[in-house]
């Protein structure tokens, strides 16, 4: 197997690739090469329940899937790229789940994308983009351990993972060292929205339903996710939304508007459990997060709220103005 660019992030050092293993050559460390993606990081680790339901649901929420094109939407409304320059640029991709913005970066572009999960749904996300060849370049990896030497990238995006890390500060920070000087980071959170942003369902039954076992989990919810769609629509039909917040359901009102009903239920059971799972879930302030970044060396060019026609998301963008 020939040599490749990812370094251990003690050494700084290229690894060198053995069939199954790659070997660090300064401390003698390896890590297994397991379906063709280097392992950096245990098996196990706080994010197993993604790589549950990300392998269970490993194409709900691609567009070739749902008949939409709500992942390239909100992909490109929270980075503002433009398609054309990617194709030029090193980027990388933390937390990529199954690879939904993976598959928007690859088909929309030229480029190569190098792209990171803590938890095992690089499995999905290989099989769902693996028409792409080598443009992805896998691996599975904490956030803390980014497997590539600093300052590597000319941008670098992560959605939808950094309130899941115990650290939310710490992974900031873990991201910014990666990029080069000058280059952008983009990112979007859970927002704090107010003193009754954790009076919710997920918060309030999470200690219990993340205990449960996942399958058990799972199938208690799929038993009852067309009671809590009908009672959720019937609320929001009466004007009384904010009231489902306590319904142990997710929010179903971003869904692609192309879902059939089939598609509606499996993408609720799975945004669902993906609510009452998490090990963490730390939502931010936005000043705080825009604070962070600042601290770490970035310009902030845009903190905020980004709409597209599916939804919206907290997104912050920055500039690294320091190494």
């Amino acid at each position: 197997m020939p040599e490749i660019s990812y370094c251990h992030p003690l050494s700084n050092l290229p690894l060198k690739s053995f069939p199954y293993r790659f070997v660090d050559p300064l401390s003698g460390d390896s890590f297994p090469v397991i379906n063709g993606i280097p392992r950096f990081c245990p098996s196990e680790n706080y994010s197993s329940s993604f790589g549950f339901q990300w392998n269970k649901f490993s194409s709900t929420q691609l567009d070739f899937y749902s008949g939409s094109d709500h992942s390239e939407q909100r992909f490109f409304s929270e980075t503002g790229w433009d398609p054309g320059e990617l194709s030029n640029c090193t980027v990388l991709e933390v937390g990529s789940g199954a690879g939904r913005f993976s598959e928007v970066f690859l088909r929309t572009t030229t480029g190569v994308l190098h792209s990171v999960d803590y938890s095992n749904a690089v499995e999905a996300n290989r099989r769902n983009n693996s028409l792409y060849g080598e443009r992805l370049q896998l691996s599975q990896a904490s956030i803390y351990q980014l497997p590539f030497t600093d300052n590597t990238f000319d941008k670098v995006f992560c959605f939808g993972v950094l309130q899941h890390t115990p650290s939310f500060d710490e992974s900031v920070a873990a991201l910014i060292r990666k990029v080069r000087i000058g280059g952008e980071i983009v990112i979007d959170f859970y927002p704090i929205k107010g003193w009754y942003t954790k009076i919710h369902s997920k918060y309030l039954l999470r200690p219990i339903t993340k205990r449960i076992p996942k399958p058990f989990l799972l199938q208690i919810i799929r038993l009852n996710i067309r009671l809590m769609l009908v009672l959720f629509d019937l609320l929001c039909r009466l004007r009384l939304g904010f009231l489902t917040r306590f319904i142990p359901i997710t929010d179903v009102r971003g869904f692609p508007g192309s879902l059939t009903p089939a598609q509606r239920r499996e993408w609720a059971v799975m945004d669902t459990f993906d609510a009452f799972t998490p090990e963490y879930d730390n939502p931010q302030r936005l000043k705080d997060v825009v604070r962070m970044f600042t601290s770490f060396g970035c310009e902030v060019t845009f903190a905020g709220l980004v709409t597209y026609p599916a939804g919206s998301s907290t997104v912050v963008r920055a500039v690294k103005r320091v190494g």
